[in-house]
């Protein structure tokens, strides 16, 4: 990403809730309790899945991989916005807000990745458990976590390096933290073909891994009309639903922001949206996926019975 040097602008203030000023209290309890829990409840996952061998199978590989996700996005975003809650100059330098940017580009996207790989385990899993362990074995998993990871660096080194963008002094943002969509719209140069990019990744990173996971989701579906047993298909089916709904949740809001046409983008409508999938999704991810599951809840009881 470059400046150019005719500007002056070496940082930018961040408006964050400034101007709503009856709401700091509030705002700024709900996402210190939002990002506590967040490093609690992907903390002990991470741990839990460590030491418990016998969650040491693909969907709790996948599973760490997703909480350590969530937790860097977490850290990524929400401490700043707490700190610049109650700040007078919310200011961040032109070298910060570049970098909060790409770590946070790298990360989103990743996870975007990562959740169709998880929906592509449980496809395997439920529709064809009998090869389950031969497909999904221990090499061919790390290939696939690294591949979202790989892929995720790629597509955002493409993005920020294709951000020639020229600044004429304006250096308000409106918005929590430093974010592509909102450095684009203070500069004033042509900005069209950063537009084009972030459509053509957003293609890769958000349409096609969501029409993936709703195909995988489609299979898990008619897999699981063929069980019998009718508890067998509400066990899965409230799985899957839980799921789904988070999946849904992340990539409906990401779409929503940076898949819509510049015009009809509302700067106050996209911060909130930002934040929603930016804080909420990280703290029900371990909910969801782990939390209620019978392994990590036996897991938990063992380490709470050998610290006993």
């Amino acid at each position: 990403m470059a400046m150019d040097n005719a500007t002056a602008v070496i940082e930018f203030l961040l408006i964050g809730i400034s101007n709503y000023p009856e709401w700091r209290v509030t705002f700024f309890t709900l996402v210190l309790i939002t990002y506590l829990s967040t490093l609690l409840g992907n903390g002990l996952i991470i741990f839990l899945i460590y030491f418990d061998p016998h969650l040491h199978t693909p969907m709790y590989f996948f599973l760490s991989n997703l909480s350590f996700l969530d937790l860097c996005y977490g850290t990524a975003s929400m401490p700043q916005a707490l700190v610049h809650c109650f700040s007078t100059h919310p200011y961040l330098s032109y070298s910060r807000c570049l970098t909060q940017t790409s770590v946070s580009l790298v990360l989103a996207t990743a996870e975007c990745l990562l959740l169709a790989v998880m929906a592509y385990d449980r496809m395997v899993a439920i529709s064809n458990p009998l090869r389950y362990s031969v497909v999904m074995n221990g090499p061919v998993c790390a290939r696939l976590a690294a591949t979202s990871w790989g892929a995720s660096l790629v597509l955002t080194a493409m993005l920020v390096l294709s951000l020639k963008l020229r600044f004429c002094g304006a250096n308000v943002i409106n918005h929590f933290v430093c974010e592509v969509l909102s450095l684009l719209k203070l500069a004033c140069s042509d900005t069209s073909l950063n537009e084009l990019m972030i459509l053509i990744t957003g293609i890769f990173t958000l349409l096609l891994p969501f029409g993936f996971v709703l195909l995988s989701y489609v299979r898990i579906t008619t897999a699981v009309l063929r069980i019998r047993s009718a508890q067998g298909r509400f066990k899965v089916f409230s799985t899957c639903g839980s799921h789904l709904t988070v999946v849904t949740i992340f990539y409906g809001a990401a779409i929503s922001m940076y898949m819509k046409p510049p015009s009809k983008s509302s700067p106050d409508q996209d911060k909130f949206i930002s934040v929603f999938y930016g804080t909420l999704t990280p703290m029900l991810n371990p909910l969801i996926y782990s939390l209620r599951n019978k392994d990590v809840k036996r897991a938990m009881k063992k380490v709470m019975a050998k610290r006993a």
